[in-house]
């Protein structure tokens, strides 16, 4: 499974908000945006999933244009996971996850016993089977990204774009979700997000895409790109980039920290 993004353009009330992204994501891939607010990363994401129109370019789900693609063949080549998700009702943890199999079913039936078995599976790869019964209201931010996760998962979507999945949760929190979307890179699925976290970016991405002003800036693996230059560039923060146990792992140090 393929994302590719070619020439794509899009604004808002005659601003620009996109200008000519070009990129391309393969399976066993975990591509990294990275940027401030406002860059455009968001917009990105809706322009891919078919949520916004008119735009320039070309978006490509395999090699096909969704511009020509319904929003079931949408669904069942990519899932979306928001940053966060509110629900009015307190459904089960069970339940919201089930609810990742609707385009599995027709309008008229029901989950069946292969749907109950994605999620068992799901809930199990994930390490979360024992919040089945909760409520998903009453666990905690971490938890609750996992669930969706999970529900990504049951979509049976080889396609996961990811708006920030880490953003609010604690250090271990972090740690947990970023290592699950790994394993699934490397288990074949294509991976997209969307995050503020250089450290977090260079540990775990294959690829970065570093956005400005709705551009790209830089786009490789992390460690040819990341530069201090490139994190004054995109935040106007003054940091050293200091290596760790032999170059493999590297992090931003504030320079007032130094």
């Amino acid at each position: 499974m393929s994302i590719e993004v070619s020439n794509l353009s899009f604004g808002y009330n005659h601003r620009l908000v996109l200008d000519g992204i070009n990129f391309k994501a393969q399976e066993n891939q975990l591509v990294s945006i990275l940027g401030p607010n406002g860059v455009g990363k968001s917009t990105l994401f809706h322009c891919i999933l078919g949520l916004l129109k008119g735009y320039q370019g070309q978006v490509l789900l395999n090699g096909k244009d969704t511009n020509e693609m319904s929003i079931k063949e949408m669904a069942e080549l990519v899932a979306f996971i928001p940053q966060s998700h509110y629900s009015y009702f307190n459904f089960s943890v069970f339940d919201m996850v089930l609810m990742g199999t609707t385009v599995q079913v027709s309008a008229f039936s029901k989950p069946g016993k292969k749907q109950v078995m994605l999620v068992e599976a799901a809930l199990a790869r994930l390490g979360i089977c024992h919040l089945r019964n909760r409520g998903f209201t009453q666990i905690s931010g971490g938890e609750r990204q996992l669930v969706l996760m999970a529900r990504a998962l049951v979509q049976e979507a080889k396609i996961l774009i990811l708006d920030e999945p880490t953003a609010n949760l604690d250090y271990g929190n972090q740690i947990r979700v970023m290592t699950q979307i790994k394993s699934l890179a490397r288990e074949g699925y294509t991976i997209i997000q969307s995050t503020h976290n250089p450290d977090q970016t260079f540990l775990f991405s294959d690829k970065v895409i570093a956005m400005k002003d709705g551009k790209i800036v830089a786009y490789g693996v992390p460690g040819d790109i990341f530069t201090e230059e490139l994190i004054r560039n995109l935040y106007a923060a003054e940091v050293k980039i200091k290596s760790l146990y032999e170059d493999k792992v590297r992090v931003c140090i504030p320079t007032c920290a130094i």
